[in-house]
C-alpha cells in the first residue's frame, strides 16, 4: 500500500526510541523511597504513554494516589530519569536506516512526545541528531497534552502541509486517538509499548511490526 503522504509524525517514546528501562528504573527508585512495591520493567509499557504524572498515579498503590504524594513520587521520578535517561535508551532496530531512507526522499519528519519538553529536546539531539527534523515538540506548560490533538495540528500548520497529508506512527492507545483527531493517517507501530488491539480500536488504519514497513507508505521520491 502506497500513499502518497507528504509529511510524517513519530511518536517518540516506544516508536523512535526504546526508553522503556529507564523510565522503568527511574520510577521504581521513586516507589521504593516512597516505601511503595516496584514493577517489573515489562509493567511499565502499560503505565508510560501519558506523561510522568500518569506514569506516577499508575505505578503507586491506590491508595496512595493523593495529590501531596504523587507530587513527591513525580518529583523523585524526574530526578532520576534526569540521571540515567541515556543508560539504556537507543533507537529500536531498523529506525536508524528508516530515518536514513526517509530523509533521503525529502520528507519532513516531525516528532511529538508527551514527555516535558525540555527532556525531549535534549533526546532528539543526543539520540537522534543525525537526522533532520522539521519540528520536535513535547509538553510546556502552555501546552495540552496528546490525545489533544492541538500539538499535533499546530505542526501541521508550522510545515503548511494540511493534517490529512500526514502520516502518524505511533504505539499507544494515546497516539492512534491523536492522529484521528487530528485527521491524520494512524500508523500503529507493534515493536512499542502496546498491542494490535489497543491500537486498531483507537483508531489505527494500519498496523505494522517493524519500521521497515513505514517505507510501503511513501512514494520513492529520492
Amino acid at each position: 500500500m502506497t500513499i502518497n503522504f507528504k509529511a510524517i509524525l513519530f511518536d517518540l517514546d516506544g516508536t523512535l526510541l526504546d526508553t522503556l528501562k529507564d523510565l522503568a528504573d527511574s520510577m521504581n527508585v521513586a516507589l521504593e523511597r516512597l516505601g511503595f512495591p516496584t514493577h517489573p520493567v515489562e509493567s511499565y509499557k502499560i503505565f508510560v504513554g501519558d506523561g510522568i504524572r500518569c506514569e506516577a498515579e499508575r505505578a503507586m498503590p491506590p491508595e496512595h494516589r493523593d495529590e501531596g504524594t504523587i507530587e513527591k513520587c513525580v518529583e523523585i521520578a524526574r530526578q532520576e530519569y534526569d540521571r540515567r535517561w541515556a543508560d539504556n535508551t537507543t533507537p529500536y532496530p531498523d529506525i536508524p536506516e528508516v530515518l536514513d531512507e526517509i530523509q533521503k526522499r525529502h520528507i519532513p519528519m516531525t516528532i511529538l512526545s508527551n514527555k516535558p519538553d525540555d527532556f525531549v529536546q535534549v533526546m532528539v539531539e543526543k539520540l537522534l541528531g543525525s537526522w533532520e527534523f522539521a519540528a520536535v515538540a513535547g509538553v510546556k506548560d502552555d501546552s495540552r497534552r496528546k490525545p489533544d490533538p492541538a500539538a499535533a495540528l499546530h505542526i501541521a500548520s508550522k510545515l503548511a502541509i494540511p493534517a490529512k497529508d500526514f502520516l502518524y506512527l505511533g504505539d499507544t492507545n494515546t497516539d492512534m486517538q491523536t492522529a484521528t483527531a487530528a485527521g491524520m493517517y494512524a500508523v500503529g507501530a507493534l515493536w512499542g509499548f502496546r498491542g494490535e488491539e489497543e491500537l486498531v480500536s483507537n483508531g489505527a488504519k494500519k498496523v505494522i511490526k517493524s519500521p521497515k514497513y513505514i517505507l510501503e507508505f511513501f512514494l520513492n521520491k529520492s
